[in-house]
C-alpha cells in the first residue's frame, strides 16, 4: 500500500529550497499551514510567503533576520511592500529546530512558534487569493504541510467532540473546551490547532473505515520514558491498534487490546524514526485487512486486523511523554 495523504492533508518531506506548496482552492479561516525545520548556525535570513502564484502580491511575507535579531512581518500588492511589522526573533535561534504555525482566522493570520504566541498579522488579501506557500533561504526545511486544503470552500465549524484533558474518558458531560482551543470540521475532516493537550481523546466521525488516515504529528522531549496512540472502539472499549513507542528502550511496541487481553507485541523494525528530541509524523491509515503506517511518508510497519474495523472503532487516544503538534484526520 502506497502512502496515500489524508484529505486535506498536503505533506512535504525534506523538499529542496526554494519549495513551493499549492493550495488548491485558496485559504479559509480554520486551515494552517506547517513550517518545520532546522535554523543553521550561521543562518542570515530565510523566508515564509503566502502569495498569489510565484510573481503575484504576498498575503503574508515571514522574515526572520538573524543578522538583525528581528521577525519582520509585511505583505505586498501591486509590486509595493505595506507597512513592517517587527518584533524580536524569541526562541527562533540559529542551530536551533523550530516549529512555526500560520493558523488563519476571519481577521487575519496567528502565528505560533514552538507553541507559544509568536505574531498576529491581519488580512491585507483575501486569504482565498492565497495559492502557495513559499520557504527559501537559510533554513533547513524538514516539512511543510498545509492542513485543511484541497476541497471545496466551506464554512469552517468547531467540532462538538471533546478533545484533551483529564476526565474526558469515559465522561459523560466533558466540559467545553474554550474557543482558542477548538479543533475544527472542515468538509468531513478535522484537525486541531497548535499544540493539543496530551493527554488527548477525540472521537473520529464514521469511524475507522477502509482508506480513513489518521496523522498524528508531534515531538518526543529527550526525557521521555514512552507515549501510545491508541485506535479503540469507544472510550473504555478494544483497542484495535497501539502503538507505543518507547524512547526509553530505543522499541516501538506495537500490539491490541480486545476482551480486556493484550495480545502478542509486534517489535521488530527495520529502523526506529521515533527517538528522543525528534519531531515525528506518522500516518495511520486503515485498509480492509490492516494498518499501514508511514512515518514522515515511508512506510514503518504494517499491523494485520485482529479484529474487524469499522465505524464503531471511532476513538483516538494519545497519552504519555509526547507533545502533539497537531492532530489531522
Amino acid at each position: 500500500m502506497a502512502f496515500v495523504p489524508a484529505l486535506g492533508y498536503q505533506p512535504a518531506y525534506n523538499p529542496p529550497l526554494p519549495h513551493v506548496s499549492p493550495v488548491p482552492g485558496g485559504l479559509r479561516p480554520g486551515m494552517s499551514i506547517y513550517v518545520q525545520g532546522v535554523v543553521p548556525p550561521r543562518a542570515n535570513r530565510f523566508r515564509v510567503d503566502l502569495g498569489a502564484g510565484a510573481e503575484g502580491p504576498l498575503a503574508l511575507h515571514v522574515n526572520p533576520r538573524f543578522d538583525q535579531a528581528a521577525a519582520v512581518f509585511n505583505s505586498r500588492q501591486g509590486g509595493a511592500w505595506g507597512a513592517e511589522q517587527r518584533r524580536p526573533l524569541g526562541p527562533l535561534a540559529r542551530g536551533s529546530p523550530f516549529e512555526l504555525v500560520i493558523s488563519v482566522t476571519p481577521g487575519g493570520y496567528r502565528l505560533l512558534l514552538n507553541g507559544s504566541d509568536f505574531e498576529e498579522f491581519p488580512h491585507r488579501l483575501p486569504p482565498e487569493q492565497v495559492t502557495t506557500v513559499t520557504v527559501d533561504g537559510d533554513v533547513q526545511l524538514q516539512a511543510v504541510n498545509v492542513l485543511g486544503g484541497g476541497v471545496s470552500a466551506g464554512t469552517p465549524q468547531p467540532n462538538p467532540l471533546p478533545s484533551g484533558g483529564p476526565g474526558v474518558r469515559g465522561s459523560p458531560h466533558p466540559p467545553d473546551p474554550p474557543c482558542s482551543a477548538l479543533p475544527f470540521s472542515l468538509q468531513g475532516m478535522f484537525h486541531t490547532p497548535a499544540r493539543p493537550p496530551v493527554p488527548f481523546v477525540a472521537t473520529i466521525p464514521g469511524g475507522l473505515t477502509p482508506k480513513k488516515t489518521i496523522v498524528v504529528k508531534g515531538f518526543i522531549p529527550p526525557d521521555s520514558k514512552r507515549f501510545h496512540i491508541n485506535l479503540r472502539a469507544g472510550p473504555g472499549g478494544d483497542v484495535l491498534l497501539h502503538v507505543n513507542p518507547r524512547p526509553s528502550e530505543g522499541s516501538l511496541v506495537r500490539n491490541s487490546r480486545l476482551g480486556g487481553q493484550w495480545g502478542s507485541e509486534e517489535r521488530q523494525l527495520p529502523h526506529n524514526p521515533l527517538q528522543r528530541g525528534r519531531y515525528f509524523d506518522l500516518s495511520i491509515r486503515c485498509g480492509n485487512h490492516r494498518f499501514k503506517v508511514f512515518a514522515e511518508g515511508q512506510p514503518l510497519f504494517d499491523f494485520a486486523h485482529r479484529a474487524p474495523a469499522g465505524p464503531h472503532v471511532n476513538t483516538l487516544e494519545v497519552e504519555g511523554d509526547v507533545v502533539l503538534s497537531y492532530v489531522h484526520f
